[in-house]
């Protein structure tokens, strides 16, 4: 554990915090804080994500609707018009659309088959935007002298990972940040339900033949984990 008290925490001079847990649970808010001091980097891996691993695919995605238009269609043929998505910290809208949802396409679905495609695509460059946690750590101090860093994750890390492997690359990669699971909205004014409603933020959802994920609940618990049953 890179501290192992609270007072080592504060005391050091450089800070390295991995914000992780469910889409909407507050961790990009979070991360806006701590930036705006100006003593920290921010290092959102959907951000990473969308611009780095999967902008090619999401690029390619908006180019073969384009060219169902006749018009814009002789554009592209010709290099007239460029197309590529618009991704910003707050703004995802790009990356989820491209994975998308299984269903009719008639109504807006993708098959199933190019729905694990994409999720697959997904995966994979989550894991290598993690992975790239430590570089940045090194390149948001050398580059712009922020002593201090936060890593925003993805609300699908536990889809990424092994808790139970010690060898897991990711894992270890993290293990030199403190891992944080931040519960903030109830406590400033805006709830969780309140803010589920904002745009849908990408995650990579198991696949059906995996079934329901297992849930580790204390023996006796009458109560029932919130994403128990839930997509």
């Amino acid at each position: 554990m890179i501290y192992r008290t609270a007072s080592d925490y504060l005391a050091a001079p450089k800070k390295r915090v991995l914000l992780f847990g469910m889409s909407g649970l507050g961790k990009t808010h979070l991360a806006h804080m701590l930036r705006d001091q100006g003593t920290w980097f921010h290092y959102s891996v959907d951000y990473r994500i969308g611009t780095r691993y999967m902008n090619e695919f999401i690029a390619d995605n908006f180019k073969r609707e384009a060219m169902k238009v006749p018009l814009l269609r002789e554009l592209l043929m010709t290099d007239s018009v460029y197309i590529a998505s618009n991704i910003t910290f707050n703004n995802l809208a790009p990356l989820s659309t491209y994975l998308g949802k299984p269903g009719d396409p008639a109504r807006g679905g993708l098959p199933f088959a190019d729905y694990m495609l994409r999720q697959d695509q997904h995966r994979a460059a989550e894991v290598a935007a993690m992975l790239d946690t430590a570089r940045f750590i090194d390149r948001a101090e050398a580059i712009y002298g922020y002593p201090s860093f936060v890593c925003d994750t993805s609300g699908s890390i536990c889809e990424v990972v092994d808790p139970e492997d010690p060898a897991d690359p990711v894992l270890k990669q993290l293990s030199e940040t403190l891992l944080l699971n931040p519960r903030f909205f109830m406590r400033h004014g805006k709830t969780t339900a309140q803010h589920t409603q904002l745009p849908k933020k990408p995650v990579i959802r198991m696949p059906l033949s995996a079934g329901p994920m297992p849930v580790r609940w204390p023996t006796g618990s009458r109560a029932m984990p919130p994403w128990h049953g839930k997509g």
